[in-house]
């Protein structure tokens, strides 16, 4: 039997969600998340609805879906009620949630502040109590820098482990589809249901610290998150830190960048160049700059990145935990100027985010601290596959 579907945009006081495009269908009521509701990041397809991936002339030149994403029918099957599509960045090419299309969702927090992006509508919507967990992809940090700046858990699987079939492709060697969670429970709860196989469990035995991570980090902000790392450490039998990235981590944020732009290019630039889109500032200019990334640019990061994949299976090792800041600050102001939030916030944000990618690595993270009054995360980071590990150790470190 199809799914009831509902037209009817829900009561959003946040702007959580679409209205253009929304849809709202009934889940099976049985399995683990019978009675929970759920948010769909809009770049998940759901069948006769269209995909608008925050960006108008995108909703406009794309027919109405066919068939559902995997990851939506999942939650679905597993008893979940989806109430709407949640709104992302335009192209969901940025880390800030504000779209000069659609409006930006409010974070809950402080209405004063950006919720975060690209998953924006999906982070606002679970902070805010409109659903108990909301789909959201993650290519260069959309789930995991959401999740600091709204106070709520967030975790980008291991590459791979969660279906992306009828997923908007952007940069397909870093994307995954993650989840959003107000409490560790629900977290594990949904990874029951999305993932796929991983590694047998074992029980993580180190805590081992990135120092040069928190040195990315102002004072007062890696002081805040100290007793978040003690709190953590303690759960585990030995603790110790490590530089994770001897040449530097805006080095490699550098071989993400240009790997990442080659493949968003190689997805949505032909669409870009035939519709000639108006695009948002900060947006515009990346979509630019991906335009001229040369092959041999391209090919040095790829030999990079594998040299750095290695290098991570040396760092972290069987029964470590990687500990890292999830973002150097807290949510910034609506309406920051467009070169601080969209170069030098984004270059911050993006030599802590870019490890878990380009290493294809599970990082959950934890609202465990405060500054000024506002959430800020914590991350925890396995090998591949471990992402049930880390589930577990969230739930023992946070109820």
């Amino acid at each position: 039997m199809a799914p009831a579907v509902d037209w009817r945009p829900p009561e959003d006081p946040l702007g959580a969600f679409c209205r253009d495009n929304h849809i709202a269908l009934k889940g099976s009521g049985r399995g683990p998340l019978a009675g929970l509701t759920f948010g769909v990041k809009d770049l998940f397809h759901v069948a006769g609805a269209r995909t608008g991936f925050g960006q108008p002339d995108w909703l406009r030149t794309h027919e109405p879906a066919t068939a559902t994403a995997d990851a939506v029918q999942s939650l679905l099957d597993g008893g979940a009620d989806m109430l709407g599509k949640t709104h992302t960045d335009e192209l969901a090419y940025s880390l800030s949630g504000e779209n000069v299309h659609y409006g930006t969702p409010i974070n809950p927090r402080d209405p004063r502040r950006i919720p975060g992006g690209s998953s924006s509508g999906s982070a606002a919507a679970v902070a805010g109590r409109l659903v108990d967990l909301a789909l959201g992809s993650d290519c260069g940090g959309s789930i995991r820098l959401p999740a600091s700046y709204c106070g709520i858990f967030g975790i980008r699987p291991t590459h791979d482990r969660v279906s992306l079939r009828g997923a908007i492709p952007f940069g397909p060697s870093f994307d995954v589809a993650g989840w959003f969670a107000r409490d560790p429970e629900v977290l594990a709860r949904v990874g029951r249901v999305l993932l796929g196989p991983g590694e047998p469990a074992f029980e993580p035995r180190r805590l081992v610290v990135g120092s040069d991570a928190f040195a990315l980090l102002e004072p007062r902000a890696a002081d805040a998150l100290r007793p978040a790392v003690d709190l953590c450490a303690a759960h585990l039998a030995e603790r110790t830190e490590i530089e994770i990235c001897p040449e530097g981590l805006p080095a490699w944020f550098e071989t993400f960048r240009v790997l990442q732009a080659a493949e968003v290019w190689a997805n949505h630039g032909e669409w870009v160049t035939r519709t000639r889109p108006r695009l948002g500032p900060g947006i515009k200019e990346r979509f630019a700059w991906a335009s001229g990334v040369a092959p041999d640019q391209v090919e040095a990061a790829r030999e990079r990145r594998t040299a750095i994949v290695r290098h991570l299976e040396r760092a972290i090792g069987p029964g470590d935990v990687l500990c890292l800041p999830t973002s150097p600050r807290i949510a910034p102001f609506r309406g920051t100027a467009t070169d601080k939030i969209e170069v030098e916030y984004r270059h911050q944000a993006m030599c802590l985010l870019c490890i878990a990618g380009l290493g294809g690595l599970p990082q959950i993270s934890l609202p465990l601290a405060e500054l000024d009054g506002m959430p800020l995360g914590l991350s925890l980071v396995g090998r591949r596959g471990t992402d049930e590990v880390l589930l577990t150790l969230a739930s023992a470190i946070c109820s």
